[in-house]
């Protein structure tokens, strides 16, 4: 190579050591990586090609020449008596077997070798040093030679036993293994964290690490945090195993926990297919892998086999494909779902994680999209699990573009155009035009033609499907003007199914105010909700004029939320979440319109005067049992609504005792005092018929 290709080498090689450093630095030291894991491989390893080429280039401070990063300054440091090496990498089925290959030749042998296999946790290594089987030291990897004393941590994590089982205990026993976080625990502490407006860790393997290495282990003890053992260093006072699968039978003998997918396999064939099998599982196992370790089972070979200077010749780590990437994000849409919710989804630039390649990736909400701060243009760090929709989890500040875009909620639907609503102190935004929206269009059918809506029996999901594809049905009027020589020719209808459909759908024509209004679907207005507005009005004109009444107030910005929509808040039940819902259903036109020629197709029901005391005035009844229909709450409102008092005990001059599954002492005190009891059935034909 000419002169000048040797220095553009070892320049290259000095930014390439550089950038790894800094990223070490923030892994390894302040627990915030900014990069993905497979983005910090690709480094290492275009590092590794360039010395492997340019030996002369190799110094003693290399990256390739060491595990880690040196310990915090606010740990005691530990020396390992053995160094804690790292493992080689491979990413394909090639490599593995070049791995095998080389591990044979070595050993001068054409017969498969007997391997042991487990998960690579994705967490953070660490060694406990047990001396006459008590708990005495736990530490850090770190660089590898020197940690980080973190006992006092590790002896809050429960599944870390802090006295050794057995009589046969070894004199010393340094175990080796991973400190990490189930994913349920993750999950739980990430949802309490945002609860407090708190930060949260972009994934279990952060939240370890930062978890395990808080200088307070109170914090630590809070955190749901797990160990597996995988290995060990120093051994005295006991012979030495003789096999890898051995050695691990002893931990779990002693009471260490190991991975319960530890298996023996032989030949790079059994490699492969455990690597597989568990790829296969793998978002379905309770915590979080990046991939397979591949031991040499027999200790004889293993020694054999020996070392190069960061890692064991007998070991190898076959990685899955990364399951994060970066990329950038170029712009971002708002999808509407089947219940009006709309979710940001951001358009990415193509990039290959988790085996596919990935364009887009969901934001969740707005919450999300304020939280984590993305913006359009941003460089973001997007993951892929298994068959979970990819997802940002975090965003590289540093590399922000000063023209990056705030991603605006928008005022209309996408859809529909109509107005999107984001109720104060709600995540999720949602499309008003529940009667009109396409995107919502076959769960607005089903639920208005549901039993407890307009009762139309015979028109079920798979049908609204065919309707709504065939053209049929866009909204739910046009479930009146069906035909039945319109029906016979879908499949599985037949002439007599098609007539009892249209026969269904001029019976649930009758109907009554409180079963009409639940029927159109309008949020958080569920069957005691609408009985208490017909209750409270006695027409829908008058709940119509009341909701536009109110709409000023509502638009009004020095108004508080609890002042808004006052005289819908004066209904039972109805607070101003609900009241804002109502408000914004018929403030939409379009609604109006489907209303308009619902009734004009003849749906009816009895006109009534609003009700001042309601016709259950002076009664009292007490709630007990499960019922199948309803919550507890929403039986209350229900006679709230009409009048009744709700009373938590019995007593002689309680009206009835609504009684549902397993009643229990209220019940015997009813039948005591001979107070009558009506099951859930009665209670649901006193508030149709009240």
């Amino acid at each position: 190579m000419s002169e000048s290709g040797a220095v553009a080498a070892a320049a290259q090689a000095a930014a390439l050591r550089e950038q790894i450093e800094r990223h070490n630095y923030a892994y390894y030291v302040l627990d915030e990586p900014h990069i993905p894991d497979a983005e910090y491989d690709r480094l290492l390893r275009e590092l590794q090609a360039i010395e492997a080429a340019h030996p002369e280039l190799v110094t003693p401070d290399s990256p390739t020449q060491r595990v880690g990063a040196k310990p915090a300054a606010g740990f005691g440091e530990v020396r390992h008596a053995i160094a804690m090496l790292s493992l080689d990498n491979c990413f394909s089925d090639e490599e593995l077997r070049a791995f095998d290959r080389r591990v044979r030749e070595r050993l001068g042998r054409a017969d498969p070798v007997v391997y042991n296999a487990e998960p690579k946790l994705d967490g953070l290594a660490v060694s406990l040093r047990y001396e006459s089987g008590r708990l005495v030291l736990g530490a850090t990897r770190g660089d590898g030679h020197m940690g980080e004393d973190i006992t006092q941590n590790v002896r809050t994590i429960p599944s870390i036993p802090l006295r050794l089982r057995g009589a046969d205990v070894p004199r010393v026993l340094e175990a080796r293994g991973e400190v990490f976080m189930p994913r349920a625990g993750f999950t739980e502490m990430n949802r309490k964290a945002a609860e407090r407006g708190e930060k949260t860790f972009v994934n279990p393997r952060n939240a370890a690490a930062g978890s395990l290495r808080q200088l307070d282990p109170r914090i630590t003890a809070a955190r749901p945090l797990a160990f597996f053992c995988y290995g060990w260093g120093e051994l005295e006072g006991t012979e030495p195993p003789q096999s890898q699968s051995g050695m691990l039978t002893r931990l779990r003998a002693w009471g260490l926990p190991v991975s319960p997918e530890v298996r023996i396999v032989e030949g790079v064939t059994g490699c492969l297919e455990y690597y597989r099998d568990i790829a296969a599982r793998r978002a379905a196992l309770p915590y979080e892998i990046d991939g397979v370790v591949y031991k040499v089972d027999a200790c004889a070979q293993q020694e054999a086999l020996g070392f190069v200077s960061r890692a064991p010749r007998w070991a190898i780590a076959h990685k899955f494909p990364a399951q994060e990437e970066q990329t950038q994000v170029l712009d971002v849409e708002f999808q509407v779902g089947r219940t009006g919710a709309l979710t940001p989804v951001a358009r990415l630039a193509p990039v290959f994680v988790g085996g596919v390649t990935v364009s887009n990736a969901t934001l969740h909400n707005m919450d999300e999209v304020e939280r984590k701060d993305v913006r359009i243009g941003d460089t973001v760090i997007v993951r892929r699990a298994g068959d979970v929709i990819p997802e940002i989890v975090a965003v590289i500040a540093e590399r922000r573009p000063p023209d990056a875009r705030s991603i605006e909620l928008p005022q209309t639907c996408p859809v529909c155009g109509s107005e999107v609503v984001r109720t104060e102190g709600e995540a999720i935004a949602r499309c008003s035009g529940g009667l009109i929206c396409s995107a919502q269009r076959k769960e607005t059918i089903r639920h208005f033609a549901s039993r407890r809506a307009m009762d139309i029996e015979g028109l079920g999901d798979k049908l609204i499907d065919q309707l709504v594809e065939l053209g049929m049905l866009d909204h739910v009027d046009d479930i009146y003007h069906l035909r039945a020589d319109q029906l016979v020719d879908i499949e599985r209808m037949g002439e007599k199914s098609a007539a009892n459909l249209i026969a269904a759908i001029e019976r649930s024509k009758d109907t009554t105010l409180a079963r009409f209004l639940f029927a159109l679907g309008i949020r958080e207005v569920g069957e005691a909700t609408a009985r208490a507005l017909a209750s409270h009005f006695g027409t829908l004109q008058a709940l119509e004029d009341a909701a536009r009444a109110d709409m000023h107030d509502a638009t009004d910005p020095e108004r508080k939320a609890k002042d808004r929509y006052a005289r819908l808040q004066a209904v039972p039940d109805v607070g101003p979440t609900v009241a804002a819902y109502i408000g914004h259903f018929f403030a939409e036109p379009r609604n109006e319109d489907v209303i308009r020629k619902l009734r004009e197709a003849g749906v009816h029901w009895p006109e009534t005067q609003p009700l001042k005391d309601g016709p259950l005035k002076g009664k009292t009844y007490v709630l007990t049992g499960t019922l199948e229909r309803w919550t507890r709450d929403e039986a209350k409102a229900a006679l709230e609504a009409l009048g009744a008092r709700v009373s938590g005990s019995v007593s002689g001059k309680t009206t009835a005792v609504v009684a549902g599954r397993d009643a229990g002492s209220k019940l015997t005190k009813a039948q005591s005092l001979g107070v009558p009891v009506l099951d859930e059935a009665a209670l649901d034909a006193l508030l149709e018929h009240s």
